[in-house]
């Protein structure tokens, strides 16, 4: 499975030469057997004022990955006379967007890509239970343990895969003494509670946890105040930030009062995707992502990327769009999936949550992939990251929507 690669280059073939025959998919006038559309969701609430808003987040994250999964998915789709459209709505507020997914349901779309936190996707998918929704913006756990909607696959890693992911590498380095900061916001707890859970299956241990607070200087107090933030009656090897938004945890690298390294949500980071991986073809996607959308390509990107992805494999296997069909196979272990990662991607069966390898990065160089070597699992090392079968109250290959 680590060298899936030849799969990823079967695909830049088909890709190459589909151009090669034609500039325009449907340039010709061939009559198109089947049409597919997909309908992507966004809504990113405001994270309000941040300390560190030097390089603001990408507004159209997500959206753009999943148009050049439809320019992909045509492109290689010419052949079976498949023709793929997105249908897109960015909305401001969550009522707003579920009144613009029922506008799509109103148009006959049944397959979605949604970049929403996880109360609007659930709100989405209990207003669109006929439809199948794929998770590219949410990674609560949550959503893969006792509250996962029966019509939602999820694309982007969950908190925990994320914090396993980075947990390996530091465990396999020995740095298993952590000095843990965390935020005031729900998703830095959020993020702290992964990375405990973390610490205890794979044998860290946290010396001590701190909470940021914010002084009326807040730009000061995060750089000025810092080293003495950061002492500790005990010896630590790293310190871990639990800071999602940005709030303070660029100024705790090189800050500490101890000089040791920083990893969590800022330092070394666990993702989904980064522009510096390059090896078994994404150098490619790289690049005609950045044709495309004129920047690097970020995680939600790719979440939005492989969900059409997804969508387009399945519909090659089946001949058909109905979205339960897919949801099946893709739940199944029969879905051919390559997201230029190494492996052969899949969905679990019990949570829908898209196995895949978890890059290790700082702002521009890739450290490390996870799963790291020597952590095994009987069935896949992929399950090594999130939440395997048994600590998952999710069944989803056993249940209809």
């Amino acid at each position: 499975m680590r060298q899936f690669a030849l799969h990823g280059v079967a695909y830049l073939l088909a890709v190459a030469c589909a151009a090669l025959l034609s500039l325009d998919a449907r340039a010709d006038d061939t009559p198109v057997a089947l049409e597919v559309r997909v309908g992507y969701l966004g809504y990113t609430p405001d994270p309000g004022p941040l300390l560190s808003n030097i390089i603001p987040e990408p507004s159209d994250a997500g959206l753009r990955g999943a148009e050049l999964a439809i320019d992909d998915s045509n492109t290689t789709g010419r052949f079976l006379k498949h023709h793929y459209s997105l249908v897109s709505a960015v909305a401001k507020d969550p009522q707003a967007l579920l009144d613009e997914a029922r506008k799509q349901h109103d148009q006959g779309l049944r397959l979605f890509v949604v970049n929403a936190p996880a109360d609007s996707l659930r709100q989405l998918a209990a207003a669109l239970p006929d439809s199948l929704l794929f998770n590219a913006g949410a990674a609560d756990d949550e959503l893969r343990t006792d509250k996962c909607p029966l019509n939602v696959l999820q694309t982007l890693p969950s908190r925990l895969m994320l914090t396993d992911a980075l947990t390996q590498f530091l465990v396999l380095r020995k740095w298993t003494r952590w000095l843990l900061v965390v935020g005031q916001r729900p998703e830095d707890k959020a993020y702290a509670a992964a990375l405990r859970q973390s610490a205890k299956r794979f044998g860290a241990k946290i010396v001590e946890e701190k909470a940021f607070t914010f002084a009326n200087d807040q730009r000061r107090s995060a750089q000025a105040d810092m080293p003495l933030f950061t002492q500790s009656g005990d010896d630590y090897d790293v310190v871990l930030v639990a800071d999602e938004h940005g709030d303070f945890g660029e100024y705790v690298p090189f800050n500490t009062w101890l000089p040791r390294p920083v990893a969590g949500t800022q330092g070394l980071v666990a993702t989904g995707w980064h522009k510096t991986v390059e090896t078994f073809g994404a150098a490619q996607l790289q690049k005609r992502f950045e044709e495309h959308a004129k920047r690097w390509m970020n995680d939600r990107d790719f979440a939005a990327w492989v969900a059409v992805r997804s969508v387009a494999s399945a519909v090659t296997r089946l001949r058909n769009a109905e979205p339960m069909a897919i949801r099946a196979l893709a739940l199944s272990p029969d879905l051919p999936l390559d997201g230029f990662k190494g492996y052969r991607l899949s969905y679990r069966p019990w949570d829908g949550q898209l196995r895949q390898p978890i890059e290790l990065v700082q702002p521009r160089a890739l450290v490390s992939t996870s799963p790291q070597e020597g952590f095994l699992h009987p069935d896949s090392e992929l399950d090594s990251l999130g939440l395997d079968a048994p600590e998952s109250q999710c069944h989803l290959a056993d249940a209809k929507p």
